[in-house]
């Protein structure tokens, strides 16, 4: 055979090529140069968007099974929390079913208790709202001052409560501002019954709060109770909420016990309030000062028939033997 014919090619496995470090270093820069021709010049952004339009159809072929699952579960578990609510609606429901029965069959009861005994309704209680302008700059003293006075109707001694209770009492009226001394005040107390043993006292301010004093060492008073307004001072209408029961210390070499309180309306925070009416303002007037006119010359008539019979007796008496 000619030497001219013969194949002086290698083999492919005997071939030189570019070294691998070659390799890796053209593709690295091949890579970061794509990445800042995207990054800065969007070259690839019309690539990019025409794939996602390509895929789209596939990506929602491929998501109708997950979806379907994720939406068949979540329809389950609304259900099943539907019916849970529709259950606990339906209890609720019966429970105030019942209580509403049981409030109207008291208020019945009430009413005809009321009738046998001759007793009047309660009291409507006229009130209007005011707003807390600003606290009293006396560091020893808890009052603050409404945006309402006597050219409001305001007046002297009237009870101010918020939606947890009462807060004080209106202590000085001026024409368009009143002062309210809280139940924390070191001067204020009013009287409470408590509502669970109808217990009645007087619950007085302090600095630390509220307490009961000259409260029997014996007395069933325990933490939790809640202490009203009793009524009895003409001023509070009964049954608003003053304070609760903290602790009680009872002490043996003393005949009194220690009580602390928690005031149901905090004073600290309070933006409006609502300032009632007294109660002795809307009392009619004392019947005995509404007769004392009338009846003193009848009462002069009745006495004057009376001086001859006790005359007449004592000369009857003179006549004996």
């Amino acid at each position: 055979m000619p030497l001219g014919t013969l194949d002086r090619t290698p083999p492919p496995f005997f071939r030189q090529g570019p070294s691998a470090l070659t390799k890796l270093g053209f593709f690295s820069a091949l890579a970061v140069f794509l990445m800042v021709a995207d990054t800065r010049f969007r070259v690839v952004e019309p690539l990019r968007a025409g794939l996602a339009v390509v895929l789209l159809p596939v990506q929602r072929t491929l998501a109708v099974p997950v979806d379907a699952w994720r939406g068949g579960s979540a329809y389950l578990q609304g259900l099943s929390s539907a019916l849970q609510g529709e259950a606990q609606a339906r209890a609720r429901l019966a429970q105030q079913a019942e209580g509403m029965a049981r409030a109207e069959q008291l208020a019945v009861e009430n009413r005809h208790l009321r009738a046998l005994l001759g007793l009047k309704a309660a009291l409507a209680v006229h009130s209007q709202a005011a707003e807390v302008m600003y606290e009293a700059a006396d560091p020893y003293s808890r009052k603050v001052f409404i945006d309402r006075g006597s050219a409001q109707g305001i007046a002297l001694g009237s009870p101010v409560v918020n939606e947890h209770g009462v807060l004080g009492q209106v202590t000085r009226v001026y024409p368009f501002s009143a002062e309210v001394t809280l139940l924390v005040d070191k001067d204020a107390a009013v009287p409470v019954l408590d509502a669970r043993t109808g217990h009645r006292s007087v619950a007085f301010g302090g600095t630390a709060g509220m307490e009961l004093r000259f409260t029997s060492a014996d007395a069933d008073v325990q933490p939790g109770d809640l202490l009203q307004t009793s009524g009895l001072d003409g001023v509070y209408p009964p049954g608003l909420a003053v304070a609760r029961v903290l602790h009680v210390e009872r002490r043996a070499e003393t005949g009194f016990a220690r009580i602390a309180l928690a005031p149901a309306a905090l004073p600290d925070g309070v933006r409006h309030v609502l300032v009632l009416e007294p109660v002795s303002a809307q009392l009619p007037p004392p019947p005995a000062a509404a007769a004392s006119a009338p009846a003193a010359p009848g009462r002069a008539s009745q006495a004057a028939p009376a001086k001859p019979g006790r005359a007449a007796a004592s000369r009857a008496g003179g006549k004996r033997p």
